[in-house]
């Protein structure tokens, strides 16, 4: 998702309804303050997050929102869907119709994955996490339908070549924790990725669910469809 930056006259101009010379002048009277700051630079880059202030009248004082959800197999993650219920529906009774429209999904699960989904407004943050520059890892608890053997560990460390996009996946960690039952670590999210390595393998995925995100584990006390706010120390630490 693009982040969502302005130059402050076009910001001003656009909440006020003004045409850009009458912002000019305002700004020279010295009667915007930005963040606390005074502003006097008609081409200063703010965004949705700052505070803005004109003849002691606030004109722009959005928060940031950071919210973690249980998700349950069969919900899907999308705004608005005609066949399915969404996140955004789980969010309903628990956070007012304003916050759950300015929503995004971090990180998207399919139809029949369940665990750990974030939402945010904040497209900074958003993209921190999916950026494959930033290397966030995820990991998932993983139920197969045949024995896993040791081979499997080299495949997914090595990558797998998928011919359809052309591309060969990141390493990934894969960790045997029953003959049926595996730990896998990604830093990268392609479609339906896990179920298609272990399809090289002929070994068709039963179970799948998502439970940490960089540094940040699905809290276990929320049930399916649960959510709630990240901490300020959840949001900052996540993707160290």
């Amino acid at each position: 998702m693009a982040i969502n930056t302005s130059r402050l006259d076009r910001l001003i101009s656009d909440l006020c309804q003004i045409n850009r010379k009458k912002v000019r002048l305002i700004l020279a009277q010295k009667r915007v303050y930005v963040d606390g700051v005074l502003a006097i630079d008609i081409a200063q880059i703010v965004d949705q997050f700052s505070y803005v202030v004109m003849d002691d009248e606030v004109l722009q004082e959005n928060q940031p929102h950071y919210i973690m959800l249980n998700k349950p197999i069969g919900v899907v993650c999308a705004t608005k869907d005609e066949k399915h219920k969404t996140v955004i529906d789980l969010l309903a009774g628990h956070f007012v119709q304003e916050i759950r429209d300015s929503l995004h999904i971090v990180g998207r699960l399919d139809l029949n994955t369940s665990g750990l989904v974030l939402l945010t407004n904040d497209s900074r943050w958003s993209e921190r996490l999916t950026s494959p520059e930033h290397k966030v890892s995820k990991c998932y608890q993983v139920t197969l339908e045949n024995p896993l053997t040791a081979e499997y560990i080299d495949a997914f460390a090595q990558g797998m070549y998928f011919p359809f996009e052309n591309i060969t996946t990141k390493p990934a960690i894969l960790h045997i924790v029953s003959s049926f039952e595996a730990q896998v670590s990604l830093t990268e999210g392609r479609y339906h990725q896990i179920k298609r390595m272990f399809g090289r393998f002929r070994n068709p995925v039963i179970g799948l669910h998502r439970h940490s995100i960089g540094q940040l584990s699905l809290d276990e006390s929320l049930k399916c469809g649960e959510s709630r706010v990240l901490s300020v120390t959840e949001v900052d630490n996540i993707g160290n």
